[in-house]
């Protein structure tokens, strides 16, 4: 689970390859907004995507809990590694058993489409973004 503004999302761990502290990124001219940078994460240069942008969020700064979450995800058939900055990585833990939600058609800030599913856990909503839709 990720904090991203006031929202909590769950990624699948399957995707998740590593979570690390903030490091230095390097601004791509001409990037798109959502992907404006790069970072070197062991040597591999992975894209950096800033889903405020891509959820029209308002931007931040950096805070002792931000996190970059670095998963790997298939696009156009091929395995591709991106780094994404999280305000806070809250948890991993197994959601199998949360109850599923219907995607509200009005209400919601982010665009529908970005939205897999939603689950009640805890007693709190949580996103289940497709990331594959987000980062193209």
């Amino acid at each position: 689970m990720l904090g991203i503004a006031d929202e909590v999302f769950a990624i699948d761990a399957g995707m998740v390859r590593e979570i690390i502290d903030p490091i230095p990124t390097t601004q791509v001219t001409g990037a798109r907004p959502h992907l404006p940078a790069v970072v070197n994460v062991r040597g591999n240069v992975i894209p950096l995507a800033d889903l405020r942008v891509r959820f029209g969020m308002p931007p931040r700064a950096q805070s002792p809990d931000t996190r970059i979450v670095v998963i790997e995800l298939p696009i156009d058939g091929d395995p591709v590694c991106v780094g994404i900055t999280a305000d806070k990585v809250h948890e991993v833990t197994e959601i199998a058993g949360a109850t599923s939600q219907p995607i509200p058609r009005v209400g919601l800030a982010i665009r529908t489409e970005f939205i897999r599913s939603i689950i009640s856990w805890n007693g709190q909503f949580v996103i289940v973004p497709d990331m594959e839709i987000i980062l193209a």
